[in-house]
């Protein structure tokens, strides 16, 4: 194991050391062609979302742009944490510099934030384009589109100001080993020189407020949603709204219950199996299922996919 002694981050601290999913040569070979393949298989299914609806004039909407603007979240969001994993698969240092293991916490966790606004806002739009279809027009204009979406990637990088600039004062002078797979909140922490109780605190607080806040508006949204739809006759409408709620909704469930276990209950970072297991459920599984779960189901969406493949 690597350990620096008696010297703070400030004076000599250079580097990190994930230690990832301690295993064998072998299975880590085998970890490195799965990841990889995820990888390349959730770029290239967010990827078609993005061309999809910036090429099909019909996908023009607001919907289909929020849509679009969450795939290219989910490219930044998986891209955040998943190349380095796979080079650490391969490295046998597998180090990360101080300052990059800083910039991953900050950049991972606020597309983190953002996801969760983002999430909020499609709640929004399927409020307004269901209880209030004839005022649909006028308040989902493509300015207030822009706006919001604007305001989702701001907010969340702005909310991981505070607990980022925590973690950078966190002393880290008796060991330099992770054991994750890339810098997160309960890894860092569990091996601070001293405990940093409000430290915890604050970061758990900041990530518990936004969590419960944007989550409580999903839910109420999307029971006005549903309660809306149970009034409307039976035919395709209904059910095309019940889809699409219903797809909207697993992946609501998907990502806000591994989010809540990880940052928001207590005794999850004492046990780093779990840690790394809920990490790769909410930043890695999402990403890849989100394209098929929102978008490739979607009738309009499957009709843009094909007109661009008979294109190229």
């Amino acid at each position: 194991m690597h350990v620096l002694h008696n010297k703070s981050v400030t004076a000599s601290f250079h580097e990190f050391i994930l230690l990832g999913f301690l295993c064998s040569q072998e299975i880590e070979i085998l970890l490195f062609v799965l990841f990889s393949i995820i990888y390349i298989l959730t770029l290239l299914g967010n990827s078609a979302i993005i061309c999809a609806v910036w090429w099909d004039q019909q996908l023009h909407t607001p919907m289909y742009i929020l849509l679009a603007n969450f795939s290219f979240l989910e490219i930044c969001y998986i891209n955040s944490n998943v190349p380095s994993m796979l080079f650490n698969f391969l490295s046998k240092t597998k180090t990360i510099s101080y300052h990059g293991c800083i910039l991953q916490f900050y950049i991972f966790l606020s597309l983190c934030a953002t996801e969760l606004f983002f999430l909020a806002l499609m709640a929004f739009d399927r409020y307004v384009a269901i209880c209030r279809p004839l005022h649909y027009p006028t308040i989902m204009t493509r300015k207030v589109c822009g706006t919001l979406v604007s305001a989702s990637w701001v907010g969340g990088f702005l909310w991981l100001v505070t607990p980022a600039a925590l973690i950078s004062q966190v002393p880290f002078c008796s060991s330099n080993v992770i054991d994750h797979y890339l810098c997160d909140l309960g890894a860092m922490l569990a091996i601070s020189c001293v405990p940093v109780p409000k430290t915890a605190l604050t970061c758990s607080t900041f990530s518990a407020v936004i969590t419960f806040i944007t989550l409580f508006y999903i839910l109420v949204s999307y029971t006005l949603v549903l309660r809306a739809v149970v009034q409307v006759p039976k035919g395709s409408s209904r059910r095309k709204a019940f889809s699409t709620c219903s797809s909207h909704l697993i992946v609501v469930f998907l990502f806000y219950g591994s989010v809540t276990v990880m940052y928001v209950s207590p005794g999850v970072a004492s046990q780093p199996g779990r840690q790394k297991f809920l990490t790769m459920l909410y930043s890695i599984a999402t990403p890849l299922l989100n394209p098929l779960i929102y978008s490739l189901r979607n009738k309009e969406m499957k009709v843009a996919l094909k007109k661009i493949m008979c294109k190229l």
